[in-house]
């Protein structure tokens, strides 16, 4: 039996959709959102019904029925802490996704407007979310910080990393259940995983402070000096805004386009050291997990966009290699990633959660 699946992303300015049937991508489709546009909603919680409504009219312009959908799956938000996996929309869900306590994103709308879908069309198809950045399976001493004030929390792209761990066990024949792996993703923010047979036992938080620095990102800074910054002046908001958003590369070299950055590098010794240094953290990050993983690693994978890029995962390949072997995917797909979690569950080969 074939499936028919509808997956759904929205994000601050956006909103992707995609259908899938089994493992073919038959329709993409990203629904820009204008300033303009977004103005007489004060929250996210408050755009659901112009999201939904635009979905819906995209859907049926492009001629497809809704009915003929077997799952919707929609980004996970910023709610509590969860194992990873894919959890059927429930009241549960339903209300953290209203109202959120990790804090509010439009990730938070993909399950409502999910649900909302799939009680309309009235043909048994279940709504779920998957992954979301809130997948915490760190081992308790994994969050002993340094001080009991501060614990280390998860917060990472569990979406890409587990869908890549899962592609690369499903490549060598083997169950990512089996197999320790180092996952890097690379992007505008940056997290390096320790999977051990299945479960993140560790991992950087790669929202706001911990890990190498990325495009925009700062990542772990020394503290001391962090402090002294907080009371130099400057608001709550401005440092905040140099930890994501305008740190990292950006902050270095006024861009994050990390293309242009492998462009300029050769022939721009400064280009180079703060490409070479962002490669040196990430080295350095999967080294630390190798630690965590005792040294028992079955492959090393790079992903995300900077993964494109030759000359950055050649320096870290050089880095680790001695490790284990290195893997490289490229880019990121979420909506294939979110339709691969709905398909398992649609074949019997994964159990959806309850939250």
């Amino acid at each position: 039996m074939s499936f028919q699946i509808l997956t759904i992303n929205p994000g601050s300015t956006s909103t992707k959709i995609a259908i899938f049937e089994d493992e073919k991508e038959v329709f993409s489709k990203t629904l820009r959102h204008t300033a303009e546009e977004l103005s007489p909603y004060p929250t996210v919680a408050s755009q659901f019904q112009f999201r939904k409504n635009i979905i819906l009219s995209e859907l049926k312009q492009a001629g497809w029925d809704v009915r003929g959908f077997h799952a919707i799956v929609g980004r996970g938000g910023l709610v509590k802490p969860i194992e990873s996996g894919i959890y059927e929309v429930n009241e549960a869900l339903v209300h953290d996704l209203e109202n959120p306590v990790m804090g509010e994103h439009a990730s938070n709308l993909g399950g409502l407007i999910a649900q909302d879908i799939a009680r309309e069309i009235h043909n048994g198809a279940k709504a779920y979310i998957a992954d979301p950045v809130v997948v915490d399976e760190l081992e308790p001493i994994a969050r002993i910080s340094g001080h009991p004030a501060i614990a280390r929390v998860s917060i990472f792209h569990a979406l890409n990393q587990k869908v890549i761990a899962r592609t690369y066990a499903r490549e060598i024949g083997k169950k990512y259940e089996d197999l320790n792996l180092i996952v890097a993703h690379m992007g505008g923010g940056i997290s390096v995983g320790a999977h051990c047979k299945g479960r993140v036992i560790d991992v950087n938080n790669a929202l706001d402070g911990e890990g190498p620095f990325s495009p925009e990102r700062s990542g772990g800074l020394p503290t001391g000096a962090l402090v002294e910054l907080c009371y130099s002046g400057k608001s709550k908001a401005e440092i905040k805004k140099m930890l994501k958003g305008e740190g990292g590369v950006v902050a270095y070299l006024s861009t994050n386009d990390m293309r242009l950055v492998e462009e300029k590098a050769p022939t721009d010794p400064e280009y180079q050291m703060i490409q070479d240094a962002m490669c040196y953290q990430v080295g350095k990050e999967i080294g630390a997990m190798a630690t965590v993983l005792k040294g028992k690693v079955d492959a090393i994978l790079l992903t995300g966009g900077i993964a494109y890029g030759k000359p950055i995962t050649d320096y870290i390949t050089e880095m680790v290699g001695f490790i284990a072997p290195v893997k490289i995917y490229p880019g990121e797909d979420e909506m294939r990633a979110l339709a691969m979690n709905g398909l398992m569950v649609l074949r019997g080969e994964m159990q959806a959660k309850n939250y």
